[in-house]
């Protein structure tokens, strides 16, 4: 069965092989989306300290505040923007609003300039990410969404790794600003650009509903408020895969603000830094290909469970091994991406198994929601963890929490093998 999409006689199908040369532009596209976001990862806490000479670690982590809830509430919205408008249309809107960015975060005269460049990023990186996740899995339909998922993550935060590499290196031989920034320019253009070659995945949609065989249940309501109360706590499984992503994300948070400063303080410099920052994101994403597949294979539950207390033992490490400071680094961020990949597109997968096509934007949408409040979330507690009792008891926080995550999701989460 297939359906004809309005602006394309070509009758539309769902499948990776079928779909390539679209899903292809979107996954050059996501690495342009990750690049952006890429730019802060090793230099922003260090502008914060050094160039504003800010002394409070939550006050040099509201930047990363600023972005995870933006993020978060255009997570949410997106969902329920895509019943009203095309994610063709979202994707370019989100482009448009992220131009700002590099140009603030390289000339900013104060750090609420800094602050308020990161609501522009969170709407940008809601938007953009969000549809180039949302047609990827539109395109290839129920059987490969691991994998579909996986490529979409590996290319966005390869990007963001590859980038905070490069803007570590810029920062020893040019400083912090503006060089290091100005690379952001290529990413906005770029994506603004390809962007508008992408083709809407209305039809599609419109496909996999025809297809569907499972009917939608009579009393479940497709709307945002009954979608996010059913993937935030109603759903077993949607509440154990919200959970863990939260976690993940409040990992991710914390160690974007913390690891420079705890490094730096233990006599790294900019360049190892930038390494120790790069490695976790790009291994986070190149990671995600094989676990997108093996998602597939042998289902989305292990890789949840077992990538949480992965990234749990990595936070360990990072204390344990602090007298030796870059293989600290090193090592936890090799285990940190490791768990991360094994987390990130099984969850994303998962929330799309359990969820009708009708509302899976939306439960997309409350899952992303819960996954970037995360951001703030980690940010938030390292701030107040690191004034109250330093960055090391910060750290050791992270670790147990991110156990108990893994075993919540072990409790709650089920397989739906019908994909």
């Amino acid at each position: 069965m297939s359906v004809t999409a309005d602006a394309d006689v070509r009758p539309v199908r769902l499948g990776l092989r079928e779909n390539w040369p679209q899903f292809t532009l979107l996954v050059v596209v996501n690495v342009c989306v990750g690049g952006l976001v890429g730019l802060e990862r090793t230099t922003v806490p260090l502008i914060g300290t050094e160039t504003f000479g800010i002394t409070s670690d939550l006050a040099v982590f509201s930047f990363i505040i600023a972005f995870g809830l933006t993020k978060a509430m255009t997570n949410l919205a997106a969902g329920v923007l895509t019943a009203r408008f095309r994610r063709k249309q979202l994707l370019l809107v989100g482009w448009l609003l992220g131009v700002p960015v590099p140009f603030a975060l390289a000339w900013a005269p104060s750090w609420g300039w800094i602050v308020a460049a990161n609501v522009l990023l969170g709407l940008n990186q809601g938007l953009t990410w969000s549809m180039t996740v949302n047609m990827k899995i539109d395109l290839v339909g129920p059987a490969r969404r691991g994998l579909a998922t996986g490529l979409n993550e590996a290319a966005g935060y390869t990007a963001v790794g590859a980038t905070a590499l490069l803007t570590g290196y810029l920062a020893t031989t040019h400083g912090l600003r503006p060089v290091p920034e100005l690379i952001g320019v290529v990413f906005v253009a770029a994506g603004l650009a390809l962007s508008l070659a992408v083709r809407d995945t209305a039809a599609h949609v419109a496909l996999e509903l025809a297809q569907r065989t499972e009917p939608l249940p009579t009393d479940e309501s497709t709307g945002l408020r009954a979608t996010f109360a059913r993937a935030s706590w109603h759903h077993r499984s949607l509440r154990g895969a919200s959970q863990a992503g939260l976690v993940n994300n409040l990992n991710d948070g914390l160690t974007w603000g913390v690891f420079p400063l705890l490094f730096t303080q233990h006599g790294l410099g900019l360049a190892a830094v930038g390494l120790i920052k790069g490695l976790y994101p790009i291994l986070w994403g190149l990671g995600q290909i094989p676990t997108g597949h093996l998602a597939d294979r042998i289902g989305r539950k292990p890789l949840i469970v077992y990538g949480m207390l992965v990234q749990a033992v990595a936070f360990v490490l990072a204390l344990a091994l602090l007298d030796r400071p870059l293989l600290a680094g090193i090592a936890s961020s090799l285990l940190l991406g490791l768990g991360t990949a094994m987390v990130y597109p099984a969850l994303i997968a998962s929330v799309s198994d359990h969820a009708h096509p009708a509302w899976r934007a939306s439960a997309l949408g409350t899952y992303r929601f819960w996954r970037d409040m995360g951001y703030a979330a980690g940010a938030l507690v390292a701030g107040i963890l690191a004034d109250s009792f330093g960055l090391n008891a910060t750290v050791l926080a992270a670790a147990v929490l991110t156990a108990v995550s893994g075993l919540l999701a072990a409790h709650w989460i089920t397989e739906k093998t019908n994909r």
